[in-house]
């Protein structure tokens, strides 16, 4: 029986975090070390025409161009890091020619012997470009946009259809024609991509802040024709990545060029502005949403076309009809994604990559339909409820109906009015909303794997290729261990962090606690097995002879089950054996990519907000979510991590969003002082509540992940409450004063 899992444990990382004692990447310090900085493009589109020499070189140790750098031998593919290959943020290196083909590019690298001098040297470069004409905006491409066929490096369909989609359109009872429009965002982490590399001979060491440290290794092995095994990568701490180190930006592989060049170890951590033109974003899009339903607010059709733009070299698309396309019963639909190349580097992983936009629009539109029918907005979702997903499988685990009528009746739903502007507090208008949420359960990832080992004491530790990056795996996975074990949580820890350790994917995608989890249960489950076929095999054994299907481990002891006078602990049998440790490795297998079920995390989320109608102010009073998210392997970790999510989706909703200048190809934020996210004040007060489903196809202890499916609904819900609040729609992410002051100024 579990004693540790789902227990609110906390984090056992804690005190070397709050004490400084945890290290990050930005923060090994090594002998001898350099300090590297990167020199960004200026201009969008063009050439490196000249770099002057610098004219004060004191400290400076190298400066790295097209001209020096040398070439990569292995040409970077477009691949998500969960699918476990070499993951390039894009399929372009930089620094290979002198071709620029976005602002901010790295067209030289600065090393010098400390990091002032490096940032002064950067900054004293004088490099004189020739620019030629470039596509910044969905505006400036719009006539050049095209319907893309694959996602995330051809993995995915970009078109999805099923049924008469017109047909159903023509004949519905109530149509509806929406178009929406989205800012960029960025994922701003606290600790800016760091990297520090070390070479020793041949071999090298990486201390990368990634999400990812297997793919930072296929990576940098790749790009570099090293062996494999002469790449070590190290993150034992990382502070926060949100998608931005999924995949493994060029800065990676350039600070180990640069350490090979300088022939010492250095340092290279990117600017807060460089972070925005260094690792992705989630892009400037446009999406536009048909739908057609009955009178009874059944619906009977759906089309949803998103137009985003790329870069030039990659054809990169967030999938935002994921959800659409079987959130709810639809006989007839369609999903359609369109791209325009343009100067930008390649899009990423955001939080909730598709399904928080594509929420927006698909949950938006409900709400309108609500509104268009008169039919509650939880009844309507309610009604339209399916059992299976866009291929007719069941969901591997429901729970969406359970969610809704639980957050509605903790939100106190069925006390708020439907009729916009009814409330008042003084001179605010008091508006509610609500949203479905669901994001994917990804099965793409290869074998995960890991390592238990048991010490004649009764500690053990267990092990496994993976990072903390905030998420609290350290904690939650010594949990699994410990009840694999059957031992006291106390007796456990987890070690990870370090390439050397068996295999494990990028955490990414919701994916890392079901997938890791289910590894280090494995390894553990095989070590106590390997235990008591010992005991069982041993004359001097209370135990020898008996089926080891009949012994139980209750706290580090094994015992028959009916008669648990006979047994002994693990540490007796060591001894005997005279065994200092005992160790198993364990594995597990996703399933196939074809599995006859619908993978969905579900939820819903739920909004009240104060709107001041004069200055366009908008205040979230309250969040309400109900999610059901299979196993929970620690309640006080998933909550965490569900009420940044709910806070993430608020800064969506209201805050975050970025504008390319087409001037000059860059973006018109490049600090916080300019990106504006939520901060402490703007906190409202947050609920979580969970539903139990038991979930036996995702993963071994039935895990599907909370990481992103807290953020998805969240700005429809707020959206949505402005409306009843004001009586005006905004189809417009972000929601800015102006739009609440004069919708008409919307977009759509």
């Amino acid at each position: 029986m579990s004693q540790a899992i789902g227990r609110p444990v906390s984090r056992v990382e804690g005190p070397a975090k709050v004490t400084g004692a945890a290290r990050y990447s930005a923060e090994i310090v090594l002998p001898d070390m350099s300090y590297a900085v990167i020199v960004g493009a200026t201009i969008p589109s063009g050439r490196v025409a000249e770099i002057e020499p610098l004219t004060e070189t004191d400290g400076v140790l190298a400066v790295l161009t097209h001209e020096n750098l040398g070439k990569i031998v292995g040409q970077p593919q477009l691949l998500p890091s969960l699918v476990g290959g070499p993951a390039p943020g894009a399929s372009f290196f930089p620094m290979q020619d002198d071709q620029v083909h976005y602002f901010g590019q790295p067209v030289a690298v600065v090393v010098a012997d400390s990091h002032e001098r490096a940032q002064h040297a950067a900054a004293n470069l004088r490099v004189r470009y020739e620019r030629t004409p470039s596509t910044t905006t969905i505006d400036e491409g719009r006539d050049k946009a095209y319907e893309v066929e694959r996602l995330f490096g051809g993995l995915m369909p970009a078109r999805n259809e099923r049924g008469d989609v017109d047909a159903a359109l023509e004949e519905a009872d109530v149509r509806l024609d929406l178009e929406f429009r989205f800012a960029a965002n960025h994922h701003n982490a606290l600790e800016p991509p760091a990297t520090t590399a070390v070479w020793d001979g041949d071999q090298v060491t990486i201390y990368d802040s990634t999400q990812g440290i297997r793919a930072s290794q296929l990576t940098v092995a790749h790009l570099l024709g090293l062996p494999l095994s002469h790449v070590r990568v190290i993150a034992n701490f990382v502070g926060g990545g949100f998608g931005s180190k999924a995949m493994v930006w060029p800065h990676v592989t350039l600070s180990v060029m640069a350490a090979r060049h300088v022939g010492r170890p250095v340092k290279l951590v990117l600017t807060r502005p460089q972070t925005y033109t260094s690792n992705g974003h989630r892009e400037e899009q446009e999406q536009t949403l048909s739908l057609g339903a009955t009178s009874d607010g059944r619906i009977t059709a759906l089309e949803h076309h998103k137009l985003s733009i790329s870069s030039p070299f990659d054809e990169w698309a967030e999938p935002a009809t994921g959800v659409s396309s079987q959130l709810y019963q639809c006989t007839n639909f369609r999903g359609v994604h369109h791209l325009i190349r343009g100067n930008t580097l390649t899009p990423t992983f955001t939080r909730g990559p598709g399904e928080a936009a594509g929420s927006f629009t698909l949950e938006t539109a409900m709400d309108e339909l609500s509104v268009e029918l008169g039919i509650d907005p939880v009844e309507l979702r309610l009604r339209n409820h399916t059992d299976v997903d866009d291929r007719g499988n069941p969901w591997s685990s429901d729970g969406l109906p359970e969610c809704l009528r639980l957050g509605a009746e903790k939100f106190g739903w069925s006390k708020t009015s439907r009729t916009p502007r009814s409330r008042r507090d003084g001179t605010w208008l008091i508006g509610t909303g609500m949203a479905s949420a669901a994001y994917p359960v990804p099965l793409f990832m290869p074998t995960q794997r890991a390592r238990a080992r048991l010490y004649a004491d009764g500690s053990a530790v267990v092990e496994a290729g993976t990072q903390e990056f905030g998420t609290g795996v350290l904690t939650a996975m010594t949990q699994v261990g410990a009840d694999a074990l059957s031992i006291p949580l106390a007796d456990m820890r987890f070690h990870s962090g370090d390439t050397d350790l068996p295999n494990v994917s990028s955490a990414v995608g919701s994916a890392g606690a079901g997938m890791i989890s289910a590894a280090v249960h494995d390894a553990a489950t095989n070590l106590r097995q390997q235990l008591i076929e010992l005991a069982v095999s041993d004359e001097a054994s209370p135990l020898h002879g008996a089926d080891p299907a009949n012994v139980d481990v209750v706290g580090g002891r094994m015992q028959l089950r009916d008669d648990i006078a006979k047994g002994e602990n693990y540490g007796d049998v060591m001894q005997r054996h005279r065994l200092s440790e005992v160790e198993a490795l364990g594995s597990w297998s996703p399933p196939p990519l074809d599995t006859p079920h619908g993978l969905l995390t579900f939820g819903a989320q739920f909004a009240e907000v104060a709107v001041d109608p004069d200055l366009g102010l908008v205040r979230v009073r309250r969040l309400v979510g109900a999610f059901a998210p299979g196993r929970v392997l620690n309640a006080k970790l998933a909550r965490s991590q569900l009420i940044g999510g709910m806070l993430w989706g608020m800064g969506q909703a209201l805050l975050e969003g970025n504008r390319m200048d087409p001037r000059g190809g860059r973006w018109g934020a490049g600090n916080l002082g300019e990106y504006l996210v939520p901060v402490n004040a703007d906190a409202p007060e947050v609920e979580v509540e969970f539903v139990d489903v038991a979930d036996d196809v995702v993963n071994t202890l039935g895990v599907k992940g909370v990481g992103e499916v807290g953020q998805v609904g969240v700005a429809a819900a707020i959206g949505n409450a402005v409306f009843n609040a004001t009586g005006h729609r905004i189809r417009e992410l972000p929601i800015t004063a102006e739009l609440v002051m004069d919708p008409a100024d919307s977009w759509s």
